[in-house]
């Protein structure tokens, strides 16, 4: 904790200096990224094309880790001072996506909150406010720090509130993730229990429903197996008719964003209740298309940072050219936030 009291100290003593202001010649946003593995990559290649961001600070620990060598290339800002390098004025911003770890993130939000910056929390912390793009943006508004919940969560939440919401006196929801052992971090992995704990969280908030379990499988004979998600209703009637409606109208908002968010097949009928299977695809930007379950949680930051960078821009009266059109939701499916 001493590491993070000296933090504090400068930035009692700078906070003022560490708000950051839109680039004059872009209109874009200035966001960093804290963690250079998989997950803070690919974001750096989905920020590079983004109309509303700017990334001016890619940090980790070691220059010459793999996604450090990718960031050089692209000619983005580097540090090897992890969250230190927040403090040099050079680098302030004003959206942050932590892409470390979830013990790490209990440091870094404090930090994030004296500088006043929006934090993106990647990680499976349970600090930030659960956000499922597709189901409502409002939380970006009313909190400082988002939490992504986990791939898990962002997968199966959208169907899970679609069964929570047409079928009646769900006894219990399951979600079961099978994802490739070469698109799962280390991270993950070393964070196995708060991954189960935020999903629940994440689960609950958007469905009400107590009884909640969470599997995440690791296929290690088919390496590029996509991601697949099982999201199952534990139930006495399901009105089938409704349930595809629903799920289909589900589907196309949660596409706005991730195009690669497919039914397997039809829901199939149980005797005791209902399960949709999702299978999610990446945009193949750094990770491979199989990485569906990276690639989902990286497309929903990115869509609530772009909804955050919408909102700043509109409040400075400062919207470029490319950058008018509304955002994600209001272009493809005219979905406004609230609030």
């Amino acid at each position: 904790m001493q590491f993070i009291k000296q933090f504090f100290g400068a930035a009692n003593s700078s906070a003022s200096k560490s708000v950051s202001v839109t680039n004059q010649s872009t209109g874009c946003l200035r966001v960093g990224i804290l963690g250079t593995g998989k997950i803070g990559t690919d974001l750096l290649v989905k920020i590079q094309r983004s109309p509303f961001l700017e990334c001016v600070i890619f940090s980790g620990r070691n220059v010459d880790s793999e996604g450090m060598r990718y960031a050089k290339n692209l000619g983005v800002p580097l540090s090897d001072q992890g969250i230190k390098a927040f403090y040099n004025e050079d680098y302030a911003c004003d959206i942050v996506f932590d892409a470390t770890s979830a013990a790490h993130h209990l440091l870094h939000a404090q930090v994030f909150e004296k500088l006043r910056i929006f934090a993106i929390d990647m990680t499976p912390s349970q600090i930030g406010e659960c956000c499922v793009p597709a189901l409502g943006m409002v939380d970006v508004r009313q909190h400082r720090n988002v939490s992504m919940i986990s791939c898990g969560g962002q997968a199966s939440i959208p169907v899970a509130q679609v069964l929570s919401r047409v079928i009646p006196n769900i006894s219990q929801i399951a979600v079961k993730s099978i994802v490739s052992t070469n698109s799962i971090g280390p991270g993950t992995l070393a964070n196995i229990d708060e991954y189960y704990q935020n999903t629940k969280a994440g689960l609950f908030k958007y469905t009400q429903v107590g009884d909640l379990a969470v599997e995440l499988c690791v296929d290690e004979i088919n390496l590029e197996t996509p991601m697949l998600t099982s999201v199952t209703a534990h139930c006495s009637f399901v009105d089938m008719d409704n349930l595809i409606e629903a799920l289909n109208a589900m589907l196309e908002r949660v596409r706005c964003y991730v195009p690669g968010y497919k039914l397997v097949a039809e829901p199939v009928r149980l005797h005791d209740g209902v399960r949709v299977d999702i299978c999610v695809e990446g945009l193949g930007d750094y990770l491979p298309k199989y990485a569906g379950n990276l690639d989902i949680i990286n497309c929903a930051a990115i869509a609530v940072a772009e909804e955050y960078a919408r909102i700043q821009l509109r409040q400075r009266q400062f919207v470029p050219i490319q950058a008018q059109s509304d955002s994600i939701f209001e272009r493809l499916v005219g979905y406004r936030s609230v609030g």
